[in-house]
């Protein structure tokens, strides 16, 4: 090797030394580890984490144990500053790391490997002398094998941008032709446009004539239409007229049949009094005669008077609807309603004061079909409301404090007059006995709920 390239070497890397003199002994000089090309860190890296996963345990330093459990390219990958850190301090590691291969792998790594990173990371290795020649030369090989890489990588640009020119080319040969048959196209257009729009103003001036003449037609017939209208109400006006005449004749008419109405109604009230003074004479005469014939004295009738028989509405008892129906037509007939005992059996689950208002409305609903005296009684103990008065056509009762219902209803059986129906509803068995022994029917809250129900 020349002079020249002695000088050239880089001074950290110059692994033969050579002395000011020709004799002097060729003394290495060490590697400037920091100062290495990328590529033949990355080789050191991936010989150290190849030897690293089967290496003994002693052989490791402990700061790369933890990759010994990871594949070589893991390891190369994730650990290779650690590894050529490790490399560059330790002599013992590279040492090991060298029995490693030339147990394993010998002949692979030296520095007369074909590879030139393989060759310049044995040098490393080995402190070989010419390491940094070998270095020096794999970096040149890298140096070479990068621009030769970046040739073939502008070559291939230079093809694929010549192919895209061409299509650049032949895209634009078609959009030129594109954009002439676009121009044809569109000068025909324009000029089929200029014909659509003569068509169209010849069109526009034939509907502004036709519009006036329209708008001639339409005032022709705004006129004739106003005075048709001048007409219709003129003719309205005139028929208002003779409406509200025809208004006036019939109020007079109306107010002449409301006088007449009136004279008649008071000539029937008239001919009304005049009949009832002639009722009231007659009925005065046949009083005045009943008396001077001493007629109707009171006395017992005839039939009354048979011995061993008794009236047979005494005591008797309904036991169902048709029975019940047959005495409420019997004239004058008194019915006497137990009430809470009827109530309690037909809508128990109702306060006490709906009860009364539901069984009093239904009484009254009776009263009003059948003409039929009703009084209904209540027991008074307890009602704290104002006591109800009664529907139309009913009575109703509240015993006094201390005084049942039942004997109430006693009561009002004997106060009857003798020969007067009277009609007890109550399912209470001391009620029954007693009314039925003073002479009233009895019939059970039931049937008359019944009754009630059927309207």
């Amino acid at each position: 090797m020349s002079g020249s390239d002695d000088a050239a070497r880089p001074p950290e890397l110059g692994a033969a030394g050579v002395s000011a003199s020709a004799g002097d002994p060729i003394v290495p000089e060490p590697v400037n580890w920091e100062r290495l090309p990328d590529a033949v860190r990355t080789r050191l890296a991936e010989t150290a984490a190849a030897a690293v996963g089967s290496m003994p345990v002693t052989d490791v330093p402990v700061s790369l144990r933890r990759l010994a459990r990871f594949t070589p390219a893991k390891r190369a990958k994730l650990g290779a500053p650690a590894l050529t850190a490790e490399l560059a301090v330790s002599l013992a590691f590279r040492t090991a790391v060298i029995a490693w291969w030339e147990e394993h792998r010998p002949g692979e790594l030296t520095a007369a490997a074909d590879d030139p990173l393989t060759a310049a990371a044995a040098a490393v290795l080995t402190d070989d002398p010419a390491a940094g020649d070998v270095v020096a030369a794999a970096a040149r090989r890298g140096e070479v094998v990068e621009l030769r890489a970046e040739r073939d990588a502008a070559l291939s640009r230079v093809d694929k941008l010549t192919i895209e020119l061409d299509r650049l080319r032949g895209e634009l040969t078609e959009a030129r032709a594109q954009a002439r048959e676009a121009g044809e196209q569109r000068d025909a257009e324009y000029q089929q446009l200029r014909r659509r729009v003569s068509d169209q103003g010849a069109r526009l001036r034939a509907a502004v004539d036709a519009r006036a003449e329209a708008e001639q037609v339409v005032a022709d017939l705004r006129r004739s239409a106003e005075s048709e209208l001048a007409e219709a109400r003129a003719e309205r006006d005139r028929e208002r007229g003779r409406a509200e005449a025809e208004r006036r004749r019939a109020d007079r008419a109306a107010a002449e049949v409301a006088a007449a109405r009136q004279a008649a109604r008071e000539a029937r009230k008239a001919d009304e009094v005049r009949l009832e003074l002639l009722i009231d004479t007659l009925g005065g005469a046949l009083t005045g005669l009943r008396r001077e014939l001493a007629l109707g004295g009171g006395g017992p009738r005839p039939a009354d008077l048979v011995a061993g028989a008794q009236a047979a509405h005494r005591g008797a008892a309904i036991d169902g609807l048709a029975g019940l129906d047959a005495l409420l037509a019997v004239p004058s007939v008194h019915l006497i309603v137990d009430g809470y005992n009827v109530s309690k059996t037909g809508y128990p689950e109702l306060p006490l004061a709906d009860q009364r208002t539901r069984l009093v409305g239904q009484l009254a609903a009776l009263a009003a079909r059948t003409g039929v005296e009703i009084t209904v009684v209540f027991d008074g103990a307890g009602v704290v409301s104002a006591p109800h008065r009664g529907s139309r056509g009913v009575r109703v009762l509240f015993s006094d404090v201390g005084v049942l219902a039942d004997d109430v209803i006693r009561d009002l059986v004997a106060a009857e007059p003798e020969g007067r129906p009277v009609l007890v509803a109550t399912s209470d068995r001391a009620v029954v006995v007693s009314v039925r022994r003073g002479g009233a029917y009895s019939v059970p809250s039931a049937i008359l709920l019944g009754r009630l129900a059927r309207g």
